[in-house]
């Protein structure tokens, strides 16, 4: 298996560091090819621009995704761009590590969504979307550290249930273009652990990569779940944290 790991963390010393060299180790030995992107230490640009384009289209007015779209056909796209779209491609496990910060990811790795999961690409016209996305046959996972104990983050918890936070990551990003979706990895509130519970997470994360091809995907939706109105066809159960049926009006 090629796994591609795309990781966000600006200080080598970290606990999130110490997680990714686990995670190398443990794919490595599993006999699994190994591709990092670590983005600070590439001082990679997360501002998408008219510059991400050899050749414009719509020179007078940035259009970004139409930009993309034609720069997929016309292989368009900067060296720093199109090298990581050709990793992307070329793995079948993409794991994006990161510590939560704001219910989401640092901005350098938002802004290499942006410039990477290009339109035309990962998702576009025709249909090129969920089960038919552009990174279709792939998986994809989180793995993250964060501050806040297990129980802020469960149904009723202070920060909502973590599927729910996660949402626009693991359906709007991932599942948006075709990857299917394995449920993520989470080092508790790291800054309250001692040194054995960051080993023990260590641990954890190495047997579960062990096990990684076994894993089933989430659940989710297909294109066909929905009707010609966008929304899910009667008899439809929703099957993701983001959807439900709206209540009935008295």
């Amino acid at each position: 298996m090629r796994v591609l790991i795309v990781f966000a963390h600006p200080e080598p010393k970290s606990f999130g560091r110490a997680l990714l060299d686990r995670s190398v180790q443990t794919l490595q030995s599993g006999g699994h090819e190994v591709v990092v992107s670590d983005l600070y230490a590439m001082d990679f640009n997360p501002v998408a621009s008219g510059e991400d384009f050899t050749q414009r289209c719509f020179p007078d007015a940035l259009q970004y995704d139409r930009e993309q779209k034609l720069a997929s056909q016309r292989d368009a796209f900067t060296d720093d761009i199109q090298a990581e779209i050709d990793k992307v491609l070329a793995c079948d496990l993409l794991i994006l590590q990161f510590p939560l910060w704001w219910f989401s990811v640092p901005a350098i790795m938002k802004g290499w969504i942006d410039r990477v999961f290009a339109n035309g690409t990962v998702y576009g016209s025709g249909g090129m979307r969920f089960d038919n996305g552009g990174l279709k046959g792939r998986r994809a996972m989180l793995a993250f550290t964060t501050g806040c104990f297990p129980e802020m983050m469960e149904p009723d918890g202070l920060l909502g249930q973590r599927d729910v936070i996660l949402w626009h990551l693991q359906y709007g990003t991932f599942g948006y273009s075709g990857l299917e979706v394995l449920e993520p990895f989470v080092g508790w509130s790291i800054q309250y652990t001692d040194e054995g519970k960051r080993h023990a997470y260590l641990d954890q994360y190495e047997t579960r990569l062990r096990r990684i091809e076994q894993e089933t995907p989430m659940q989710t939706h297909l294109l066909s779940d929905f009707a010609a109105d966008w929304r899910l066809k009667p008899g439809i159960e929703p099957r993701t944290a983001g959807h439900r049926r709206p209540m009935l009006k008295d």
